[in-house]
């Protein structure tokens, strides 16, 4: 898969009406997935280096097509999120776990 990336569905068109030719190959559900997997990782290293809300957006689009390689639509995904934020919170309080620690002081002999 050297040289292979995967690249949104209208990319080819765009390509084709910048006059240029566009080499591509639908991917089986094996290789779309590991592909997703490697644009997701793409994706939030260029938020990361830009913090631009753009690649935001270009990384939930990766997320909702590896939801959908499970089943899951966008709704049935907002629906665990927000049940995950019920039961264990959500990141609104900026928390910072430094470890745990015992809730009784240790007696000293």
């Amino acid at each position: 898969m050297a040289g292979m990336k995967l690249v949104r569905d209208k990319i080819p068109e765009i390509m084709h009406a910048a006059g240029q030719v566009a080499v591509v190959h639908p991917a089986d559900p094996v290789e779309f997935q590991v592909l997703l997997r490697q644009k997701l990782t793409e994706e939030v290293d260029e938020f990361l280096i830009s913090q631009d809300a753009e690649e935001l957006a270009d990384i939930l689009e990766v997320l909702y097509a590896l939801a959908g390689c499970l089943g899951l639509d966008a709704a049935k995904l907002e629906a665990l999120r927000q049940a995950k934020a019920e039961q264990r919170g959500a990141f609104a309080r900026r928390i910072v776990w430094h470890g745990p620690r015992s809730a009784v002081p240790a007696r000293v002999p």
